[in-house]
């Protein structure tokens, strides 16, 4: 009967108390691991949506008032623009007066064929005549070097097939060397004080930016001013560009191209040689 006893009185092993006890008093007791890892996934997930949730509300709510301000800031961009190309006409205008007056001035003061030659190639008088017209373009796909030499000089640009400035002022040049007698870029008259000069992937010319395609007028000799720069060291250049780079360019004669006079010719350290001089130096 005492083995019956013990039996009904301990039905579990003592090992099975001594384990529950002790998880009991490491705080592990309760809820089994399932059970709790199923509770505290669901205690994050909650949680989460929690976070989303208050999360859309505030960008719903920040939403028109983002809108709204990238909205006014366009539309100050736009009035900006519109004011500065009236003010830019208007400086167009008042050159173009200024000029005329100046031509006038001249005329009447006895100017001659020399001054009018010197207004000529200085670039304060538009011109017209005989000429080429060279279109530089980017590469349809601009961004990937080719796979020949590369005929560009060391710089801080990557060799894509992005037109750079350095390529129009070799251009320019060739032009110049290969007879032309005034040049223009998109519509800008190039002088002896002329720049071109990059910002960024812009190309600036006297500080006023272009956009491909560049094309470049120039008063000459149509013909020998054709074969003359296609023949020349930055002729072959620009092929070259073409070749490694898918650069377009295509050049043409012309019987007549017509050329704006130069925004502003401003002499600041130059001056005239008068007879008073010429008598004290000789």
């Amino acid at each position: 009967m005492s083995l019956i006893t013990n039996v009904m009185d301990h039905s579990l092993d003592d090992g099975y108390a001594e384990a529950a006890a002790r998880r009991k008093s490491e705080g592990e007791g309760g809820l089994p691991k399932t059970l709790r890892a199923k509770l505290g996934l669901a205690a994050g997930l909650v949680l989460t949506a929690l976070v989303v949730t208050v999360g859309a509300a505030q960008a719903r709510v920040t939403a028109p008032v983002v809108a709204k301000e990238r909205q006014e800031l366009i539309d100050r961009i736009d009035s900006e623009t519109a004011d500065a190309d009236k003010l830019e006409s208007t400086v167009d205008t008042l050159r173009d007066d200024v000029s005329a007056r100046q031509r006038a001035a001249l005329k009447s003061s006895g100017g001659s064929a020399e001054a009018d030659l010197v207004g000529l190639l200085s670039g304060a008088t538009a011109v017209h005549g005989p000429g080429v017209k060279l279109v530089v373009n980017d590469a349809k796909e601009a961004g990937g070097g080719g796979d020949g030499s590369n005929p560009r000089e060391t710089s801080d640009f990557s060799d894509t097939g992005r037109v750079r400035d350095r390529d129009m002022q070799r251009v320019v040049n060739g032009l110049w060397a290969s007879g032309a007698e005034a040049i223009s870029v998109n519509g800008q008259r190039l002088t002896a004080l002329s720049a071109i000069r990059a910002a960024g992937d812009a190309i600036l010319v006297d500080n006023r930016p272009l956009v491909p395609p560049y094309t470049v007028l120039a008063v000459g000799n149509g013909e020998r001013l054709s074969t003359g720069f296609q023949n020349s060291a930055d002729g072959l250049y620009l092929h070259a560009l073409e070749e490694s780079y898918g650069i377009r360019a295509t050049i043409s004669t012309e019987g007549d191209v017509r050329l704006p006079a130069a925004p502003s010719v401003t002499v600041r350290t130059a001056q005239p040689k008068s007879e008073k001089t010429e008598k004290g130096t000789s």
